[in-house]
């Protein structure tokens, strides 16, 4: 089964109100693509209409060179995981996994292969006469995903497939995801998270989505480095977004004047600079700023600091000080020229159109869970 997705203009509707709203998207062969957003952005619809679980209002759904728009779930060569894995409690797992198998009457001889071979892949074959009840729930996801590869799907949909599992087993169950994908490398991976590291982990290009539209695509290295809006850069990955006006040669923020590249925008003209906590750095330097501590958080091998520039909360993540500043205490910090982002005028603040599939875009902070 060839793989790839196109979306071509689709839109889903409940009623009077639009849940994805014209959506213009392309998954390559072989490529992992991640859609990610916040509640209600639309991505796990985008993903449904894929499945054949919503009928587009309008536009077009394909796989491969295949339009399945009309197609039942059954008929479109697709494997599904979704995050409650959806086990079958009654049956042992050479039986969960066998059983899209069935369903589809693949002849009696073929399916003990076809199961041997996904319990293989997953890690799991030595598990293959327990029941869901024996296993931990990162075994049973692994168990959903084998059941998906079974089927030899052309197309994996992964619906927050880890988002029921505690951090030490989503960390092992990425991994074992990107192992899967060197495997198979010619499946298509559509993965639908609200969290970034996941996405910024294993797609191979990520799909920002907000207000069932399409914002932003693009790597992640792409969306990480180069943020094309505000919305982007404030929800993959942690950013500063300082307010600040145009000047000859750089902005001016809080009474400072910074050296960073101002692009095309106009001298006078209002922006947003981008800055990542990582980024800043204690002490003088180049564009430094002064201002007083409203926060220490002590991580681990890091400290990040809150502190108050020119009445605006700003983050900045340090390597562990032995000596860590007090709440009160002014500090001076800095960050290269090189790294910052203005994000321009005509789009700060507002909404932009959807950016076409594989415009660099952008990343920062505050991931909200959602579908």
């Amino acid at each position: 089964m060839s793989g790839g997705i196109r979306f071509d203009g689709v839109s889903v509707a409940y009623g009077t109100t639009t849940v994805l709203d014209s959506l213009d998207l392309t998954v390559e062969p072989g490529e992992v693509m991640a859609l990610l957003g916040p509640s209600g952005s639309g991505k796990t619809t985008a993903l449904r209409a894929v499945a054949g679980f919503v009928r587009p209002a309008a536009g077009r759904v394909f796989i491969g060179d295949r339009d399945v728009t009309g197609l039942p779930p059954y008929r479109r060569g697709v494997g599904m995981v979704v995050q409650q894995y959806a086990l079958f409690p009654h049956m042992r797992v050479e039986d969960n996994v066998a059983f899209g198998l069935r369903a589809r009457k693949t002849p009696r001889g073929e399916i003990r292969g076809r199961v041997a071979e996904a319990l293989e892949l997953t890690g799991m074959a030595a598990y293959a006469r327990r029941y869901p009840r024996e296993l931990s729930g990162g075994q049973q996801q692994r168990v959903a995903i084998a059941r998906a590869l079974a089927v030899r799907p052309g197309v994996l949909l992964l619906d927050e497939p880890l988002s029921a599992l505690d951090a030490q087993l989503r960390s092992g169950m990425l991994a074992e995801l990107a192992r899967l994908h060197r495997e198979l490398p010619d499946m298509s991976i559509l993965y639908v998270t609200h969290d970034q590291i996941e996405a910024l982990t294993l797609a191979d290009r990520i799909a920002v989505m907000d207000k069932a539209r399409l914002q932003d695509v693009g790597t992640p290295q792409e969306l990480y480095r180069t943020p094309r809006t505000e919305f982007t850069a404030a929800f993959v990955g942690n950013a500063n977004l300082l307010p600040v006006t145009v000047r000859s040669g750089g902005v001016a923020f809080a009474g400072a004047e910074l050296k960073v590249s101002a692009g095309d925008a106009a001298e006078g003209a209002t922006a947003t600079l981008c800055v990542r906590p990582h980024l800043l750095g204690l002490g003088p330097g180049p564009n430094t700023l002064t201002g007083a501590v409203t926060e220490v958080q002590w991580r681990g091998s890091t400290h990040r600091l809150y502190i108050d520039l020119g009445g605006h909360r700003v983050k900045a993540d340090l390597r562990e000080l032995r000596q860590p500043p007090g709440v009160g205490d002014r500090v001076t910090v800095h960050f290269a020229p090189e790294d910052a982002v203005l994000l321009p005028a005509e789009v700060t603040g507002g909404r932009p159109a959807p950016a076409a599939a594989g415009t660099p875009a952008a990343v920062a902070e505050g991931v909200t869970r959602g579908g």
